[in-house]
This record gives structure tokens, C-alpha cells and sequence, in this order.
């Protein structure tokens, strides 16, 4: 069973930067597509990005496209946001996503985490 477990979070000014991280276990990395999606209060939940699982591709929303950069490390296991001048709009529940052995979309996720509040104050 793979577990993935968000940190980073927290509160900052509207063009900060934040970096969100994402630990698995059970399970490489490297047989995962991992992803970041976001839920705003009284929203529905939005993908935000994704890397393939051979770490070839990524791919963005459009908003974030050139603000936020998602990247991995093999050696911790691990995914991380990397979110650069932050909108208020970016306020969410960002939540880290694996699915086995390719790229999670809001409708096709194998794994969830518990999700980090992300808040940018204006």
C-alpha cells in the first residue's frame, strides 16, 4: 500500500513562495505518476501538476504554467511544488497524488494524501 504524506504548507504574502513536499512509501517513485491538486473552499478539486513516472514529462495548469515547477528526488522518495509568486487565488488544501505507473488526472488517482493548507494573504 503506498502512503504519501504533504508538508510545506503554511501562510504567506501574496508573491512569496512556498515549496511543498511529498513523501511515498510502499511503493518507488519511479513506478508512480505523482501529481499535485488543489481544493479551494467551495470548490471543487483542480489539478495543479504532474510528473511522469520515468520523470520524462511534466506538465501544469495554465494559471501556475512558469510560477510553480514540480520536481522529484529518487534518493527521498520523494515529490516536491516548488510555488513562486503566489495569488490569493492559491489559497487551497493542496493535495499530493500517485497513480501506478501513470499520470493521475482528477478522475483517475490510485493514492491520495491528507493533503497541506496553503494560504496567500493579500
Amino acid at each position: 500500500q503506498v502512503q504519501l504524506e504533504e508538508s510545506g504548507g503554511g501562510l504567506v504574502q501574496a508573491g512569496g513562495s512556498l515549496t511543498l513536499s511529498c513523501v511515498a512509501s510502499g511503493r518507488s517513485i519511479t513506478q508512480l505518476g505523482m501529481g499535485w491538486f488543489r481544493q479551494a473552499p467551495g470548490k471543487a478539486r483542480e489539478f495543479v501538476a504532474v510528473i511522469r513516472f520515468d520523470g520524462r514529462e511534466t506538465d501544469y495548469e495554465d494559471s501556475v504554467k512558469g510560477r510553480f515547477t514540480i520536481s522529484r528526488d529518487t534518493a527521498k522518495n520523494t515529490v516536491y511544488l516548488q510555488m513562486n509568486s503566489l495569488a490569493p487565488e492559491g489559497t487551497a488544501l493542496y493535495y499530493c497524488a500517485a497513480r501506478q505507473r501513470s499520470t493521475p488526472t482528477k478522475t483517475n488517482v490510485d493514492y491520495w494524501g491528507q493533503g497541506t493548507q496553503v494560504t496567500v494573504s493579500s
